[in-house]
């Protein structure tokens, strides 16, 4: 899995972007919709910044800031890390584990296509196992 190309691991289907002007509120509401941890925040169609969960914890519920009213280009990351999807996913591993982050936007010809988590390290059959236990935890 490590030698196979970020191309083929990435996760598009889960790929969420948001305008910076997006409220914190409204990208936790998308993120937790399409079951993401992380938000590009796209604008002309070019990535500005990224936003996690635990920018949410970090840097909006820990300040005390108003997720109704604080806009994501105020607690994103700006100008994030990001990988060609032609790199290896071993080489995405190692800047995500060397940097201290956990979601790396993939850019190809200047745009973000996709996303690579260190998530998708798991193997698929215990990535299975970890999905259906939260979907039967979110049905209680």
């Amino acid at each position: 899995m490590f030698s196979q190309r970020i191309r083929s691991v990435m996760e598009q289907k889960k790929f969420v972007t948001a305008a910076p002007d997006t409220t914190v509120d409204e990208a936790a509401k998308l993120m937790a919709k399409r079951n993401v941890g992380a938000v590009m925040i796209v604008e002309d169609g070019h990535l500005t910044g990224i936003f996690t969960e635990r920018d949410a914890v970090f840097r909006v519920i820990a300040k005390g800031r108003d997720a109704h009213t604080t806009a994501l280009s105020e607690v994103m990351t700006a100008a994030p890390r990001t990988v060609d999807p032609d790199k290896t996913f071993g080489y995405a591993l190692l800047m995500m584990h060397e940097n201290g982050f956990r979601h790396l936007p993939v850019i190809e010809n200047g745009k973000p296509i996709g996303i690579v988590s260190s998530r998708n390290a798991l193997d698929p059959d215990l990535e299975e196992f970890v999905s259906e236990a939260q979907r039967r935890k979110h049905i209680r």
